[in-house]
C-alpha cells in the first residue's frame, strides 16, 4: 500500500523485492536493493528496516544508496535507529544517515555530536566535515586523541582547514590537546601526525616547538613533517 501500485504487475514486483529482500543470500538482497531504484519503488520503511539489519557489507552500501535515493522519510526513520539498544543498529543508521546529502540528514548528524555512543558521534562528525561543519572539529579532535578512526579524523580536519579562519582554529585545537599532561605519548604523536595537513602560520610555529618536544617520538615527527611543509627532501631527518 506505501508503494502505491499502479496496477497488480506492480504488486508482484514490489512483493518479489520485498522477499528478496529478506532472503537469505546476501546476492539476492543486493539485487533487490539495487532493483528497488532502477526498476519498481520498494516503500522507504522496507529499505529502513533492512538496512538497520543488515551485516554484509556490500548489501548494507547496496542499501544505504537507494535510502538516498529514495527522496523522503528516510531520514526520520533512521532516526528511530539512533535510539536502539543494540549498538550494531546505531551504527548503521548513522552510516544510513550520512549518505543523504540533504538538510535534514545534516540537522540528524549535528544532533547525532552529542549522541552517548562515541561510533555514532564519530561518523557524525566525519560525515558533517566532509560538508564543512566546523562544530564537528571537537568530535574530530576526540577520535584522533582515542585512536579511533584517527586517520578518517585527521582526514576531515584537513578538509575544513580549507578555509583559513577554520585552519587556526583546528591547529588550536590540536595544540591544546597537545599540551594536557596526561596524554599519552601515542595520542600526541597522532595529534602532531595531525598537524601535518593543517596550513597556515599557527601550524608552523606549533610544529616548530614540537621538534624540540622532550618526547623523542613527538620531536622526530615534528621535525619530518617541518621538511615537508619547507620543500627540503625528509630523508635528512
Amino acid at each position: 500500500g506505501a508503494a502505491g501500485p499502479a496496477g497488480w504487475e506492480d504488486v508482484l514486483q514490489i512483493v518479489a523485492l520485498l522477499q528478496a529482500l529478506g532472503s537469505k543470500s546476501a546476492g539476492a538482497r543486493q539485487r533487490a536493493a539495487l532493483s528497488s531504484v532502477e526498476e519498481v519503488a520498494v516503500p522507504v520503511e522496507a529499505l529502513v528496516e533492512a538496512v538497520l539489519s543488515e551485516s554484509d557489507p556490500n548489501v548494507a552500501g547496496a542499501l544505504r544508496w537507494a535510502l538516498a535515493q529514495s527522496g523522503e522519510n528516510g531520514p526520520a526513520l533512521l532516526a528511530e535507529g539512533l535510539g536502539s539498544p543494540a549498538a550494531e543498529v546505531r551504527r548503521r543508521a548513522v552510516q544510513s544517515i550520512a549518505e543523504i546529502p540533504d538538510s535534514e540528514a545534516t540537522a540528524l548528524l549535528q544532533e547525532a555530536l552529542t549522541h552517548p555512543d562515541f561510533v555514532v558521534r564519530g561518523y557524525a562528525a566525519l560525515a558533517l566535515g566532509a560538508r564543512g561543519a566546523a562544530d564537528a572539529v571537537p568530535t574530530l579532535l576526540d577520535m584522533i586523541v582515542e585512536g579511533r578512526n584517527d586517520a578518517d579524523a585527521a582526514d576531515a580536519l584537513s578538509t575544513l582547514a580549507s578555509d583559513p579562519v577554520l585552519a587556526d582554529q583546528i591547529a588550536t585545537g590540536l595544540v591544546d590537546c597537545l599540551t594536557h599532561s596526561t596524554m599519552g605519548s601515542s595520542a600526541r604523536r597522532r595529534l602532531t601526525q595531525a598537524l601535518a595537513d593543517i596550513p597556515g602560520i599557527s601550524t608552523s610555529r606549533a610544529l616548530a616547538d614540537l621538534a624540540h618536544d622532550e618526547d623523542r617520538a613527538v620531536a622526530l615527527t615534528a621535525t619530518y613533517i617541518l621538511k615537508l611543509r619547507n620543500g627540503r627532501s625528509p630523508h635528512s631527518v
